[in-house]
């Protein structure tokens, strides 16, 4: 039995959250003696290159079509693929997209499922997975005992490193049956690393004291190579952009790095970055509850600290 994984791409090119899964189930597939197959839909850019984290076989459907993205037809045709190449186990990114397909692909196969994995499953004498619950203050482990199973993983959960090479696809061509989801407008944003695959997060507050001062941040993320976010109040002021808003009521991410200027950190900020592999927080106020979460804290103004440590890095990579 073979562990398949479904990979995004947007535009035409494989997403980070793509190479993680491949990487994640190729890990997963060494483990319980199978092989790993990745599923791609669509146009893609190089489908062969999933090969280079681990995986043994790439089918590639409709690899002459694009198509937009719609859960009911995506999810028949991974249920599909995955019985044709005798796969147990399906691995998807927990994206918007991976989010919307795991719960159907786990009805239409009859199959447990755990969203949001954060680790590799245990495989003693049961089939385990772990996730973060309440935003992140505790872990929870689910032993998935059904023969099919279904795991959406959480982004930065393994860091891919290339094992192997780019494999020759096998083109498929599957019929994509009309559906009730139609798809109204799409807005999408350019040049960026969306949030939730970003590695590395530059974010503030109301200490920015207005939208005009947001030349620092953007500047320190840029040294950085980082994406911008925000608190809630700064997008519901209209500061910011709410794609940019990170929490509980916005985008949860889980970056290697966040960097926090000018937000106090109240309970639902947290709940959305708390996961975040080393959070470093910048603020005035030395009672902030923020402090409590972070690795690494200066206490003082930002508008003083975030142009210092621009420069900090900027002189850095100069050398």
């Amino acid at each position: 039995m073979a562990v398949l994984v479904y990979i995004e791409s947007s535009k035409g090119k494989i997403k980070k959250t793509g190479f993680e899964v491949a990487y994640y189930g190729s890990k997963l597939a060494t483990s319980l003696r199978t092989d790993c197959v990745a599923l791609l839909i669509g146009k893609t850019e190089d489908p062969g290159s999933p090969g280079k984290y681990g995986v043994s076989k790439v089918v590639h459907v409709n690899a002459d079509q694009d198509l937009e993205f719609d859960s009911q037809s995506y999810a028949s045709i991974i249920a599909q693929i995955s019985g044709d190449n005798n796969a147990d186990t399906i691995i998807l990114a927990n994206t918007a997209n991976g989010k919307a397909m795991t719960g159907r692909l786990a009805i239409k196969l009859e199959a447990g499922s755990v969203s949001g994995a954060n680790s590799l499953p245990e495989l003693n004498d049961d089939f385990v997975v772990s996730k973060s619950v309440y935003s992140g203050k505790a872990i929870v482990k689910y032993a998935i005992e059904t023969p099919k199973k279904v795991i959406s993983v959480m982004g930065n959960t393994i860091q891919p490193q290339i094992i192997g090479e780019s494999i020759v696809p096998q083109n498929v061509t599957f019929p994509i049956a009309s559906t009730t989801l139609k798809v109204l407008e799409r807005k999408t944003t350019e040049g960026i690393t969306p949030l939730p695959e970003a590695e590395l997060v530059v974010s503030a507050g109301r200490g920015m004291k207005g939208p005009e001062n947001w030349g620092i941040i953007e500047e320190l993320a840029s040294s950085l190579g980082a994406t911008t976010a925000c608190s809630r109040p700064v997008a519901d002021s209209h500061w910011r952009p709410h794609y940019e808003h990170v929490g509980q009521t916005g985008v949860a991410i889980r970056p290697n790095l966040y960097i926090a200027a000018g937000i106090s950190g109240a309970i639902q900020h947290l709940a959305g970055v708390n996961n975040s592999k080393v959070i470093v927080v910048i603020n005035k106020d030395p009672e902030a509850p923020f402090f409590k979460a972070a690795d690494y804290g200066v206490v003082g103004d930002l508008f003083e600290i975030v142009p210092k440590l621009t420069a900090a890095i900027k002189r850095f990579k100069q050398h």
